[in-house]
């Protein structure tokens, strides 16, 4: 094996949903492209899909022709994109900015994807017996049908493959996608992770209060409604050939917006659940954060300030 100081460096930016990490990785950039250009690969798995811009907050055009972006716009919405997928083209990117000279800067919140990168899919993760409660109280109240219709609705593939009166099977796979928001088929498929194939710089937006972040995430959504999103997730409607079902129209936004879409809910109602929505994935994404020690965590004031982060990654590239 190589001498670490020799082998290629990959920066990560990742934090919660609604934390700011594109506009601190694009002044982070400018920072940086003093000493090396920088090319972003995106690390999320709903930018993947096209016509789905104000949802997703993607980064403006105009912005991604001055700082090259990739694993943007590279799916429609009616196919599916796994954690294998982003392992296959992440990789494909990040050799092929390395050829160029250039930084890769990974930037993005779908955690599962950062995991799958750097220490590969080997397995589902471990039981949590809250959640199994929560299922086991479920499945008492209302029977096992039940179950499998929430899991028809969250992971309709593997629905297809568990019979509703198949407790065990059903309580894991729901069990499964409750802990990680993703479905277990994506943890089922093996891939090799590449820790050992790169010097990792990895940090995280935290904010400075969860109290802070709501506020936040309000805000961002009343933005997008603005910057018409319900028009944007009615377009999505309008195909025809999407459902709630496809993985797409499953992100936080679009989900709680496609039944006022179809009539059944008022506006009012799909924003406050969709507000609530995002608030419970930004929990989820910094209990993953909170559990991975190795991270350098970016407070307000950190993140206010990157002079300090842009020297660290400097004296990286100069080892």
């Amino acid at each position: 094996m190589r001498e670490r100081a020799a082998l290629p460096l990959l920066v990560v930016l990742t934090g919660p949903t609604g934390s700011g990490k594109s506009e601190c990785s694009l002044r982070l950039v400018q920072r940086l492209s003093v000493q090396m250009p920088v090319e972003i690969v995106s690390v999320d798995s709903a930018q993947v899909y096209r016509g789905m811009d104000i949802g997703t907050a993607k980064p403006e055009r105009t912005i991604r022709e001055r700082v090259p972006h990739h694993l943007i716009d590279i799916r429609d919405p009616a196919q599916g994109y796994s954690a294998g997928d982003f392992v296959r083209d992440a990789g494909a990117a990040i050799a092929a900015i390395g050829s160029r000279g250039a930084l890769p800067l990974l930037v993005g919140g779908t955690m599962l994807y950062l995991h799958a990168l750097r220490e590969g899919l080997a397995g589902v993760p471990p039981a949590s017996p809250e959640i199994r409660r929560q299922i086991e109280a479920m499945a008492g109240a209302q029977g096992w049908p039940a179950v499998h219709a929430e899991l028809l609705r969250v992971d309709p593939s593997a629905a297809a493959r568990i019979a509703p009166q198949d407790a065990q099977r059903l309580q894991r796979a729901l069990e499964v996608y409750r802990l990680t928001g993703l479905p277990i088929s994506q943890w089922q498929g093996r891939t090799q992770g590449t820790r050992e194939q790169y010097r990792w710089l990895r940090y995280a937006l935290w904010p400075d209060s969860r109290e802070h972040l709501r506020q936040r995430l309000q805000a961002r959504f009343t933005t997008m409604l603005r910057a018409g999103l319900v028009d944007e997730v009615r377009a999505l409607y309008g195909r025809g050939d999407l459902t709630p079902r496809h993985a797409a129209m499953r992100a936080v936004g679009y989900r709680q917006l496609w039944p006022y879409c179809a009539g059944q809910v008022s506006l009012e109602e799909a924003s406050a659940k969709a507000v609530f929505a995002t608030a419970q994935l930004a929990k989820r994404q910094l209990t993953w954060l909170r559990r991975d020690h190795e991270l350098t965590l970016l407070g307000d004031t950190a993140v206010g300030d990157l002079e300090a982060i842009a020297r660290q990654i400097c004296d990286a590239l100069e080892a």
